[in-house]
């Protein structure tokens, strides 16, 4: 070491790794870090799509939110030429006039399918622009799997003479169905407990990743609970992180290995 970088060292003043460097978060980057990053081949863009509804008593409004956040920070660092966008947290979640599905309940946000649509159409064409070859959307909430796939297959349609491709990685939620309810079982969870919507398995994976979300003291009187209270079908009672974790190693593993088969099959660039 040169005795001015020696000094500047000692003197705090030689820059250091930024944490923001080392994020696969788009929004930590600069402009600059993300150009080089692109140009270095850093060209896969996971874009997570969440949703913000009611959850039951028990787990808070954001949960959709948080978790694909989480997931897809750990999807994009098992791939790692990939990036991960914004959340998209303003999803179809039902009419407001009369209020059907979540929009009964206080805290759920909903738009319409087409206005869905268009953004995700504006926020590939956006990734486009910049460099990214690859555009992943996932989504944690079943209500717009189909809008993921229509999107992709209108986009990939019109692209279809450019190296650009967007996946609609559906795996991603159709594992959170089938593989993570059949680990389950057998684990010890019975049908009746898991649910389709703020039971057992939809509770565990909170537990898993943010405790934080989840009002341990509520589950107590989960046996209680129904459709009238937001919990569909399910039993949080014996939640915990562990059952959690794994539906969230399927998932992470699951999801990586698609995106690495769809882009397998792309054209070279």
């Amino acid at each position: 070491m040169s005795t001015v970088v020696a000094v500047w060292a000692l003197s705090g003043l030689l820059p250091a790794a930024s944490a923001a460097n080392a994020s696969v978060f788009l929004e930590d980057q600069t402009w600059t870090e993300l150009r080089d990053l692109i140009g270095a081949g850093t060209t896969t863009i996971i874009v997570p799509i969440g949703g913000t509804e009611q959850n039951g008593p028990a787990m808070a409004l954001g949960k959709h939110n948080v978790r694909v956040k989480f997931l897809a920070e750990k999807i994009a660092g098992q791939l790692g030429n990939a990036l991960v966008a914004p959340v998209i947290s303003y999803v179809p979640e039902g009419t407001i006039d009369p209020p059907t599905a979540h929009m009964r309940f206080p805290g759920t946000i909903t738009i319409s399918d087409k206005t869905f649509e268009q953004l995700l159409d504006s926020a590939a064409r956006s990734f486009k622009l910049h460099g990214f070859k690859t555009i992943v959307l996932i989504g944690d909430h079943g209500s717009y799997q189909a809008d993921e796939r229509l999107v992709a297959d209108r986009l990939n349609a019109e692209w279809r003479k450019t190296p650009v491709r967007v996946f609609a990685a559906l795996q991603y939620y159709q594992i959170s169905q089938g593989a993570y309810v059949d680990k389950l079982l057998s684990a010890g969870a019975t049908q009746p407990e898991i649910g389709t919507h703020a039971g057992l398995a939809d509770t565990s994976l909170m537990l898993a990743i943010d405790p934080s979300m989840v009002r341990k003291d509520r589950l107590a009187a989960a046996p209680k609970l129904n459709a009238g209270d937001g919990v569909y079908g399910g039993d949080p009672t014996r939640s915990s992180a562990e059952f959690g974790q794994l539906g969230v190693d399927l998932i992470v593993n699951g999801t990586t290995e698609a995106i690495r088969e769809f882009t397998a099959k792309q054209q070279p660039r």
